[in-house]
């Protein structure tokens, strides 16, 4: 028998119904077990990267130039296809949220097909657009003298292919999910759809633009099979990590390893840094 407290009160008891929210809190047997396989299915691979990595001749394999020149050029190719993701999607995220007219849902089928287009595939059909004798790219080499093919601003067009539909998808979703009465209000004030966009719009929108970035970012700073199929594999133009962990990985398994943590740690430290502050926020109705 439980002992009263001072002042004769007994101390409560759970109530049935709090006891059993932590029952459910904790979950089901059937459900814990496929998720702890699927935590150790998506860690294990993670852990083996650690486990086999060179730690002693790290220093020295990351240190070698053409290291240094692929890490510079994936950082600085993925930043501008994240820029010009930005400068193309988030208007395209805004005609696909609020507009209405025939074919919007074939539109919205198509803008976001590279995600579940095969990379080699987009690849190929960005060169046959875009390549010297492609259906755009004879017009830009003719009139302009530019050709995107197997050159740094080929990276960039094959990253952006990639990794723009995140950022739209992301963005779209948050503009339909957002509260219009703001908008609605600002503009009856006599603010002008610009106005309204930009003081308005963008901001109650923030967390999930900066969200969709993050991971339009970190997609094209991961992109492979665009790449190498419509910018190819030279070093210092168009060689970015992953393409430098493809070549590494035929020669050199150890210094694959090494390039392939230096990808890992990058994305760690982006994602996870923003993840509780932007992401969160960004995938909240």
């Amino acid at each position: 028998m439980t002992a009263p407290r001072p002042g004769g009160s007994r101390p409560r008891r759970p109530r049935a119904s709090q006891r059993a929210g932590r029952t459910r809190n904790r979950g089901p047997l059937l459900i814990l077990v496929p998720a702890g396989i699927g935590v150790a299915f998506l860690l294990v691979p993670l852990i083996a990267l650690l486990v086999r990595a060179p730690w002693h001749g790290m220093g020295r394999l990351l240190s070698e130039a053409q290291v240094l020149t692929a890490l510079r050029l994936s950082l600085e190719c993925a930043t501008a296809a994240t820029i010009g993701s930005l400068a193309l999607g988030v208007p395209l995220a805004w005609v696909l949220a609020r507009s209405s007219f025939p074919g919007l849902g074939l539109l919205r089928a198509l803008v976001t097909l590279p995600l579940i287009l095969p990379p080699v595939v987009g690849g190929l059909a960005l060169l046959l657009a875009f390549g010297r004798n492609g259906l755009l790219g004879r017009y830009l080499d003719h009139w302009f003298g530019l050709t995107l093919p197997f050159t740094t601003p080929g990276v960039i067009v094959a990253e952006t292919f990639v990794a723009m539909p995140f950022l739209i998808v992301t963005v779209e979703g948050a503009l339909r999910s957002a509260d219009r009465d703001f908008e609605e209000a600002a503009a009856t004030l006599g603010a002008s759809r610009l106005t309204v966009f930009r003081r308005i719009t963008l901001p109650m929108i923030g967390p999930s633009l900066v969200a969709g970035s993050v991971l339009c970012w970190a997609r094209a700073l991961g992109e492979f099979g665009a790449t190498i199929t419509f910018a190819g594999n030279y070093p210092g133009t168009t060689q970015t990590m992953p393409l430098a962990v493809y070549n590494a990985l035929e020669t050199d398994p150890q210094a694959a390893i090494a390039l392939s943590l230096v990808l890992l740690l990058v994305a760690v430290i982006v994602l996870v840094g923003l993840r509780d502050r932007w992401l969160r926020a960004g995938s909240a109705p």
